[in-house]
Order: structure tokens, then sequence, then C-alpha cells
């Protein structure tokens, strides 16, 4: 069975027992418990697709790691003959969250 979620204005396809890296949640802690709208839930044959949402499912999901670093994306901006060559970079910050149950 897998579900359709959103989370921080993103969708993702989810399994039960699956770790995803999601946009970072503020304020969570290890361990705590979160609850997260289907979208659509995608069962073999069947589907239901919500409007919204899909009425009596819900997604629990626990933390895991609140704080994770992604890749350092590097951007340069140069001009030849010109004297113009800037650096810079950034580190998105992800959250770790197991997916528990899908009821």
């Amino acid at each position: 069975m897998k579900a359709v979620i959103e989370l921080g204005g993103k969708q993702y396809i989810v399994a039960e027992k699956e770790q995803i890296l999601v946009d970072l949640i503020d304020g969570a802690k290890e361990g705590d418990k979160v609850e997260l709208p289907v979208l659509a839930l995608l069962d073999g044959a069947k589907t239901k697709i919500g409007t919204p949402e899909v009425k009596d499912v819900k997604i629990s999901a626990k933390v895991i790691e609140p704080e994770v670093k992604g890749d350092k994306v590097r951007y340069i901006r140069y001009k030849s003959k010109k004297r113009v060559h800037t650096e810079g970079g950034h580190r998105q910050k992800y959250s770790k969250i197991e997916i528990t149950s899908i009821k």
C-alpha cells in the first residue's frame, strides 16, 4: 500500500516503514509523532483520490532526526574581461521521518 502525502508544500509518495527526507519541520524533536493528511491512496488495483484529502485515512510518522544537512550547492558568477567573479553556496536543511502506519 502506498500513499501520496503533502508536507511543506511538496508531495511525496510513501509506503509503510519507509524513511524519507522532508523540508525542515520547525520545533520538531527526536521521537515526535506527526499526523499527515493523505491526498491519494494506492492499494493494488484500488485507488482513492481525495478532494482534497481522503477521508478516514491517516498516516502516522515519527521524527528520526530533526535536522539533517543536505549536500552543499556551489554557484559561480563570472564575466570574462570584466573582473567580475563571485562565488556562493547553499546547504538545505531537512528532517528525516519514518512512516510508522497507514490507517
